[in-house]
């Protein structure tokens, strides 16, 4: 038989030292019936019922029946949870079922009033600390086993008094469950923190996944948009004045950089679903779509690199590139892709302009995109006008990326 082998699956009736859950109720036990304590508890009052005399309205009866009802409410207050009974409460009732169990063994003449004693040994384990458990499961034993000893009842002669003696031993498989009840509360914890750490991984990565869509996107269409929206303007501005070779050539220069924006498109969805495009002839790529051919010097040993470092770098290209043609036209563009053992390095530089600058005001948005695109893989990048050399006058965008 199993004593003390159940809690409800609440939140406020867990094992001691285990943390209930907030905001939810905490996950039942594998394994844990809730009804099977239920049936027991009843099990042995109806025996009770059934078997111990005398019980009745007056006399030794009376005294029996008060004994029994105090016995029963001592054993379906273990249903009581936890968080509702201090454990020095616990203790004292425990310690009051305990002797109200070995007064009803001592004054019913037969039945199954040790039955109280055993189980509620068995809750001592269970709702008790170890060392206090132990120690009341003693007292039980001794009790129960000195009312038997020396005859304090008529029921000596029914119950053998070695059985008094081991009325306490339920406790240890109260103990075991006590603590079997614990690992399981913690595995569940733990798992339930790990399905929280993993649900928040998921929505960060889905946020960092929203930024990186939001740079592609600015990479393609606010450098793009912006420039078809200067050369639109212009040719309204040269309406008034008609030039209409001017107008025309305003007008090419916009039809010319909205296909150049349609490859930027398609050239985005491509990465975007890409799951590893090849770093140098992608750039080489690029940069002949976009008017410099050879333009780039390759240093060091080519390698792979992984495909999110390809993908930022090209982005940091293309956006490099969509600056120089809008604040540096006409200006030489070189690109410098180099390997090191432990880093790739790509450096893009452009002259001062060589023809006017249409005035226009930038989103702001693509410096802070490359920063963040770097950031993302650990590495540098320095941003800054040349001062110095046959570029002096131009802009320079150089990145470091680890590995």
């Amino acid at each position: 038989m199993r004593y003390g082998l159940a809690v409800p699956a609440t939140e406020t009736d867990q094992p001691p030292g285990a943390a209930p859950s907030k905001g939810a109720a905490p996950r039942p036990l594998p394994g844990y019936d809730p009804r099977a304590q239920w049936v027991a508890t009843l099990a042995v009052i109806v025996a009770g019922i059934v078997t111990i005399r005398p019980m009745g309205s007056s006399g030794r009866g009376l005294v029996v029946a008060a004994l029994f009802a105090v016995n029963c409410l001592a054993l379906l207050a273990r249903r009581l949870p936890e968080a509702k009974v201090s454990p020095r409460l616990a203790l004292v009732w425990l310690t009051l079922g305990i002797i109200a169990a070995a007064a009803l063994i001592g004054v019913s003449r037969s039945g199954t009033s040790y039955l109280f004693a055993f189980f509620l040994a068995g809750h001592i384990g269970y709702r008790l600390e170890t060392r206090p458990a132990v120690i009341l499961a003693v007292f039980c034993s001794l009790l129960c086993g000195a009312v038997l000893y020396f005859r304090l009842g008529p029921g000596h002669h029914e119950v053998p008094w070695a059985l008094g003696l081991v009325t306490g031993a339920p406790v240890l498989v109260g103990i075991t469950n006590r603590s079997r009840h614990r690992a399981v509360r913690a595995a569940i914890s733990v798992a339930e923190s790990a399905e929280r750490a993993a649900r928040a991984e998921a929505r960060t990565a889905v946020l960092t996944e929203r930024s990186r869509i939001a740079r592609d996107v600015h990479d393609v269409l606010a450098h793009s948009l912006a420039g078809i929206n200067m050369q639109l303007e212009l040719a309204d501005a040269l309406l008034d004045t008609g030039d209409l070779d001017k107008v025309r050539e305003a007008n090419d220069k916009a039809h010319s950089m909205v296909k150049e924006s349609l490859k930027q498109a398609q050239w985005t969805v491509h990465a975007l679903r890409e799951d590893a495009l090849p770093l140098l002839e992608s750039l080489t790529a690029m940069l002949e779509s976009s008017g410099h051919r050879d333009a780039l010097t390759v240093t060091g040993t080519v390698r792979e690199v992984p495909a999110r470092v390809t993908q930022n770098l090209l982005r940091i290209s293309q956006e490099a590139l969509t600056n120089a043609a809008r604040h540096a036209p006409g200006g030489e563009v070189r690109v410098e892709l180099a390997f090191a053992a432990a880093s790739t390095t790509l450096s893009i530089r452009n002259g001062p302009a060589t023809r006017a600058v249409a005035a226009g005001v930038g989103s702001g948005m693509g410096l802070i995109g490359m920063r963040e695109r770097v950031a993302l893989l650990g590495g540098t990048i320095t941003a800054g006008p040349v001062v110095e050399g046959p570029d002096q006058g131009g802009w320079q965008v150089e990145t470091v990326i680890p590995g």
